[in-house]
């Protein structure tokens, strides 16, 4: 398998077009490339071809939910490092320790503050 090309960007995995656009706003808005997917199958697929800087996934997603999309990247040779902020509704402690657990490395709960999230990218990705 040929490795994957490197980009400088943010994949946005979420299936609700609203906060889909909210997400690619924000980002876009403080100088950040965005790619976007509506599944984590469709994130996993996309990712195996261009690896993003940066994952911002949901949980509640068709096909593959946040927990498995985060795992199946960790598991992954090629893509096992890469940083990945859950974003979510989801907001008990039981889910919070699945998403440690899965990989993720910060949790953030919706309804989110732009503010907020892009403090969370900025301490993945600083400037």
């Amino acid at each position: 398998m040929s490795q994957p090309s490197i980009t400088n960007s943010i994949m946005v995995v979420e299936d609700d077009p609203n906060i889909l656009r909210q997400i690619e706003f924000n980002l876009r808005s403080h100088g950040y490339t965005v790619v976007t997917a509506i599944s984590g199958v469709d994130a996993l697929r996309q990712m195996l071809l261009q690896r993003p800087s940066l994952l911002i996934t949901d949980i509640m997603m068709p096909d593959m939910d946040g927990y498995e999309l985060v795992a199946a990247l960790r598991r992954d040779q090629l893509l096992g490092d890469l940083p990945v902020i859950m974003l979510t509704a989801r907001t008990s402690e039981d889910d919070m320790v699945q998403g440690y657990t899965s990989g993720t490395d910060l949790y953030l709960t919706k309804p989110f503050d732009p503010a907020e999230l892009i403090a969370f990218v900025e301490r993945i990705l600083p400037a």
